[in-house]
């Protein structure tokens, strides 16, 4: 596959990118667990069908010692065991929250409501932010085209 567009090498791209993931730093940096973090950017990633932050996020969550049980049950955490209560809220408000277009309501207040028992005012601002972020990346890679394969952990000094 051909990447659509450079990044790094076109200056309004470059500056973009730049911007977005100065916005991730402030999710990386609250208090929201990284482990929730990681794992509500690969479920995102998946619905989304974004290969480059499936790559990204799947290697940052095992370098940081996520169990591969974990990274690979991401996809179908309504029916495994291997989730805390608070990431499985978690997860379900990324669903809807990626899922605005399928999903009349969009996030449901019985959804909100659930998240809202687990985290305060704070990680519940990072968890929306990182779903909105997450979505964003993922649509700039997809219509761009970027690969996915080769990303090492820590190689942009952040995840995200």
């Amino acid at each position: 596959m051909n990447t659509r567009l450079d990044f790094v090498g076109t200056p309004i791209a470059a500056k973009l990118l730049k911007h977005v993931l100065s916005a991730g730093r402030v999710v990386n940096d609250s208090a929201l667990p990284a482990a929730t973090q990681e794992l509500v950017a690969l479920r995102v990633s998946q619905i989304n069908g974004c290969s480059v932050c499936v790559d990204m996020h799947t290697k940052e969550a095992a370098h940081r010692g996520e169990t591969s049980v974990r990274l690979n049950l991401v996809a179908a955490w309504r029916e495994a065991t291997v989730f805390t209560d608070a990431e499985r809220a978690a997860l379900e408000l990324a669903e809807q929250g990626t899922r605005v277009a399928d999903a009349a309501g969009g996030v449901t207040d019985e959804v909100w409501a659930t998240a809202a028992k687990h985290y305060d005012e704070d990680q519940l601002a990072a968890l929306v932010g990182l779903i909105a972020i997450m979505n964003t990346v993922n649509r700039l890679n997809i219509i761009t085209q970027q690969p996915a394969g080769d990303y090492r952990p820590g190689q942009y000094g952040q995840h995200g």
